[in-house]
This record gives structure tokens, sequence and C-alpha cells, in this order.
């Protein structure tokens, strides 16, 4: 995590790992929507898995869902968002493995809840 990523957190008081209350959840959510895109727009094409990070997006913006459902989704792009992961973005073929474990998790934990949010 870079210096104003790692500012960025402790200002909004956003504790990447907790998001137990919706106030926390709002702050994250917040930190995606200002984060995820630049993200996509320069790994799109290094991911196979671009479409279900927008799909996981279009869920966590949705008014009809719970804070306490969009917890776990806003926790898993923060984690892709986020340069320091298990493995680093950086390492060639299997630096995004672990983006692809903890998207692939919480598209198999929603289950069928995810499937409108897909193009």
């Amino acid at each position: 995590m870079n210096y104003d990523e790692r500012e960025y957190l402790n200002a909004t008081a956003i504790d990447e790992n907790s998001f137990d209350t919706e106030e926390k959840v709002r702050r994250g959510n917040d930190y995606v929507e200002d984060r995820l895109w630049e993200k996509v727009e320069r790994v799109g094409s290094k991911i196979r898995f671009a479409n279900e990070a927008k799909a996981l997006y279009r869920y966590m913006v949705d008014k009809h869902v719970p804070w306490y459902r969009k917890s776990i989704v806003v926790a898993a792009l923060i984690y892709f968002i986020s340069p320091i992961d298990a493995i680093p973005d950086i390492v060639p073929l299997v630096g995004y493995l672990d983006d692809l474990g903890v998207i692939t998790a919480v598209i198999k934990y929603l289950g069928h809840e995810l499937v409108p949010y897909y193009d």
C-alpha cells in the first residue's frame, strides 16, 4: 500500500479488515468507488475476472442490498484494489491468483444472489 492509500484509509478511518458496521461499509464503498475503475482499466486485459469484479461493484452499490451483505463485497474489492496482498500483482503470471481466489470465494458465497448484476 503506498503512502496516498494509507493516508486515505487513515483519513476515512477504514480498517481494511473490518467492515462490521454500516458506517465502515459506507466508507469502504467510497474507497472502492474512488479506485476500482482505475485498477480495472489498468489490468482488465491481463485478467479474466474483470466482469466478476464489475458485477460485485454493481451489487455493492445496489441500494436494496443490506449493508451487512455488502460488507464481504467491499472487503474483497478493497483486497483486489490494494497493491499489497499475498502475491504482488507485479509477479508475472501468478500475480493475480490471490485476487482471483478472493473474488471467486465471494462469488461462490453469494451464489445466485449475484446473477442479476452481470451485464
